[in-house]
């Protein structure tokens, strides 16, 4: 090789480098690249899609044809940098010339390229398998050799190849991609798919209606006030009972009593003959699995009982609908019924709220794991029945006790911003 002159050995040289910048560019890009936009890309037959996806399908044989050709290259370059050193500074200028070229490497072979098929992988993915494929197919027997040997080795560790599932996206991850994409998804509808996601982590006892607030008709009590009750209600389905939500007969839907009222047949009796029969779930159902229950049984509308068959609550098929859209009210920016905003920046809440209805309404994030009213987060919390003037902080947040109703908390003041301590 003393032969060759320098300008020659330095020309080679700087091909050698360039070329390993290529195999460093060709391994970053095929690694960072979307595989979620690539296998979109190459559904719609994108032809370097589908090559580079093709090379995806066997990483292990894409490193070692990548990480061969890099390394024979920088070898060789080392070995030529070598020579130059010798022909130059004599036996001195070997070290020299290792500093150089580890230097020279890191940044025209290492940094550079890699750092250039970071930011932009397709760019740089998609031309490059034009070269990377038919060099594998020519180097397979090398590489299959060196993949065997390093697979072998991998065993010996208790690793496999095949456990891999590092492309498949957790629930939570999902959820993190989706808050990522709040530049591609109007805020409205990344909302709605976080609603959905929930639905999984989300029973029916955390949206039910609870029984002391069900709305039925009793009907025990004096056919005009059954007819009164008809006439003002302001819900379409009522369950209808005798003396106590416990003894509940059937559901019934208003449209049935119209036609009960129009041919004057109106009575207790004629309302049990057209309920219909009752549908009972069953409490720690996810809002998911009942949602789709509610679709396959035809039903819009279910008691909740827990194992003794005793009845908790009322869940209805709007109810999960606005777990997912929100509130269904004339004003999609309007606050729940149950909050009352204050001059002074704090608001009066209804202790029966849900805790996710006044964190999704507020966007506040009190505990959800455990009661599922404010009413039951504070008296979880205090461990006693506060009196009214109670003042305390729950979870960072200023609270004060405002009235009291059958030893249940009936109205709280809560400030809004969310106290931090000093340091």
């Amino acid at each position: 090789m003393s032969d060759i002159p320098l300008s020659v050995l330095f020309g080679i040289l700087v091909f050698l480098i360039l070329i390993s910048g290529f195999f460093s560019a060709s391994e970053t890009s095929m690694m960072a690249i979307n595989r979620y936009r690539l296998r979109h890309l190459a559904a719609k037959k994108h032809r370097g899609a589908l090559r580079v996806n093709q090379l995806l399908e066997h990483p292990d044989r894409l490193i070692g044809v990548i990480l061969l050709g890099n390394n024979f290259v920088n070898i060789l370059a080392s070995s030529i940098a070598t020579v130059i050193a010798i022909e130059l500074m004599g036996e001195a200028g070997i070290a020299i010339a290792a500093a150089l070229l580890t230097v020279v490497i890191l940044i025209f072979s290492e940094v550079t390229p890699k750092t250039i098929a970071a930011l932009h992988p397709e760019r740089v993915a998609f031309p490059v398998s034009y070269i990377i494929k038919p060099l594998l197919t020519v180097l397979y027997p090398l590489v299959w050799v060196l993949n065997g040997i390093s697979n072998q080795l991998l065993k010996l560790f208790g690793i496999s190849k095949t456990d891999s599932n590092s492309h498949r996206l957790s629930s939570d991850e999902l959820r993190t991609v989706v808050h990522e994409a709040g530049g591609i998804i109007p805020k409205r509808h990344q909302q709605m798919l976080l609603g959905i996601l929930d639905l999984e982590k989300v029973t029916v006892e955390d949206i039910m209606v609870p029984r002391n607030e069900i709305i039925g008709i009793d009907l025990n009590a004096p056919l005009e006030t059954i007819t009164d009750q008809l006439a003002t209600s302001q819900h379409t389905r009522l369950p209808l009972y005798c003396d106590s939500i416990d003894n509940v007969v059937g559901m019934l839907h208003l449209r049935k009593s119209l036609r009960l009222f129009k041919h004057g047949e109106l009575t207790k009796e004629t309302l049990k003959k057209v309920a219909r029969e009752l549908y009972f779930v069953p409490e720690g159902t996810p809002l998911h699995t009942q949602l789709l229950n509610f679709q396959r049984l035809k039903r819009r509308i279910g008691l909740v009982v827990d194992e003794y068959g005793d009845i908790q609550g009322l869940v209805t098929l709007e109810d999960i609908l606005e777990e997912i859209v929100g509130e269904f009210t004339t004003d999609p920016d309007a606050l729940s019924l149950d909050i009352h905003p204050q001059g002074d920046n704090t608001f009066l809440i209804d202790g029966s709220i849900t805790v996710r209805e006044l964190n999704r309404t507020m966007q506040w994030h009190l505990p959800t794991d455990g009661p599922k009213t404010l009413n039951g987060l504070i008296l979880d919390y205090l461990e006693v029945i506060p009196e009214v003037g109670t003042s305390f902080l729950l979870d960072g947040y200023p609270l004060e006790i405002v009235q009291m109703a059958n030893k249940a908390v009936r109205i709280v003041r809560i400030r809004s911003n969310r106290w931090q301590p000093n340091g």
